[in-house]
C-alpha cells in the first residue's frame, strides 16, 4: 500500500513539472511573437534610415501621427542618460485586429544614435532608471548596428512614454568617436499598419469598390463579412467580399464609382518621426570654461572693491 502511494506521489510530481514546464515554454514562445515585430524592418532592410532621412516604419504605417522626443543638450563621455519617446494615446479608440475583432492599440519605436552611443547595460543604471525601464524589452536593430535601439509592440494604455536608457562614448576609448554635436533619430508607432513587407496590404484599410454600377445586394456572411453584389451598366454582375471587423458605407440601391470606398477606414493609429541634438561634452573643456568664470568673476570683484576704494580716497582729500 505504502509502495503504491509513493508511486502515485511522483507521478504527481512528474506531472505537475511537466504542467510548469510546458507553461515556460508557451510564455516564452508569447514572449518571442510580441518582441518580434520590428523584425519585419530588421530583415528587409540593413538601416532602417534612408538616405532621405525617412525612417522605413513610414512605408508600411502610412498614417502620419505626432511623437515627441526628450534628452539632455549635452552628456560627458562613460555617462548614462535618458532619452523620453512620447506616444500620445487615444484611450477610446480601438484598432483592428487580424481575425477582424477590435482590441487597445500597440506601440513601438526605434531609437537612431550616433555612432559609439549604446543601450546602457543594467548595471550602470540607477534604481530610478531601473524603474521606468521594468518590463521593456529593448533590442538592437542588429548586431552590426548596436547604436539602434528598437522596442515593440508594447501596450500603449501603459506605455505613452517610453524611457531609453543610453550610454555615451568616450572618445578617449572609442577613437572613431570625437566632442561634438550629433543628432538623434526617433520613430515610433501606435496601431498596426497598412502594408506588410511584401507589399500586401492589411486588414487596416478601407475597401474601394472593383467595379462602377449599383448596389444590388448586400448578403452577411457566416464568418461575419459581408458579400457585396454590384449590377454593372452592362448587367453584369461581380460579387465582392468583405472582411470582418470593417463598417460598410453603402446601402442597397446606392449607385458607386469604380474606386469609391465602401467601407470606413478603420485604421486609428500612424507613424511619426522626429530628431534632436545632443552634445558630447569634453569634461576638460567644461572645467576650463568654470575656472574661466570664476576668474572673471572674482577680477570683476577686484574692480569693484577698488573702484570703491578709489572713490573713498578722493572723498577724504575734498574733505581736507
Amino acid at each position: 500500500m505504502k509502495h503504491t502511494n509513493s508511486k502515485q506521489k511522483l507521478k504527481d510530481i512528474i506531472n505537475f513539472c511537466q504542467a510548469i514546464f510546458t507553461l515556460c515554454i508557451i510564455c516564452l514562445y508569447q514572449a518571442n511573437i510580441s518582441n518580434s515585430y520590428p523584425i519585419y524592418a530588421q530583415q528587409t532592410y540593413e538601416n532602417p534610415r534612408e538616405s532621405t532621412g525617412r525612417i522605413v516604419c513610414a512605408n508600411c504605417h502610412l498614417a502620419q501621427k505626432n511623437i515627441y522626443i526628450e534628452a539632455p543638450k549635452e552628456v560627458l563621455p562613460n555617462t548614462v542618460f535618458e532619452t523620453v519617446v512620447k506616444i500620445p494615446y487615444e484611450f477610446n479608440k480601438k484598432q483592428i485586429l487580424g481575425n477582424g475583432s477590435k482590441g487597445d492599440l500597440n506601440v513601438g519605436a526605434v531609437v537612431i544614435l550616433p555612432e559609439g552611443f549604446k543601450l546602457a547595460p543594467k548595471d550602470r543604471m540607477d534604481e530610478k532608471l531601473l524603474k521606468k525601464t521594468k518590463n521593456l524589452y529593448f533590442n538592437n536593430y542588429s548586431q552590426k548596428l548596436d547604436n539602434i535601439i528598437v522596442i515593440g509592440p508594447i501596450t500603449g494604455k501603459d506605455n505613452q512614454e517610453i524611457t531609453f536608457p543610453i550610454l555615451a562614448p568616450d572618445p578617449q576609448i572609442n577613437k572613431n568617436t570625437h566632442f561634438l554635436k550629433y543628432s538623434i533619430y526617433v520613430g515610433a508607432n501606435k496601431g498596426r499598419g497598412q502594408l506588410y513587407p511584401s507589399g500586401e496590404k492589411s486588414n487596416n484599410n478601407p475597401i474601394p469598390s472593383n467595379a462602377e454600377g449599383r448596389i444590388e445586394k448586400i448578403k452577411p456572411n457566416e464568418d461575419g463579412g459581408y458579400e457585396v453584389i454590384i449590377k454593372t451598366k452592362d448587367d453584369e454582375t461581380i460579387s465582392q467580399y468583405v472582411p470582418i471587423g470593417l463598417n460598410l458605407t453603402i446601402k442597397e440601391g446606392q449607385r458607386i464609382k469604380a474606386g469609391e470606398y465602401i467601407t470606413t477606414d478603420p485604421n486609428v493609429g500612424g507613424f511619426g518621426q522626429s530628431e534632436i541634438e545632443i552634445v558630447l561634452q569634453n569634461p576638460t573643456r567644461l572645467i576650463s570654461f568654470i575656472f574661466f568664470s570664476i576668474s572673471v568673476l572674482i577680477s570683476q570683484l577686484f574692480f569693484v572693491l577698488k573702484k570703491k576704494q578709489f572713490e573713498k580716497v578722493q572723498s577724504l582729500n575734498q574733505n581736507f
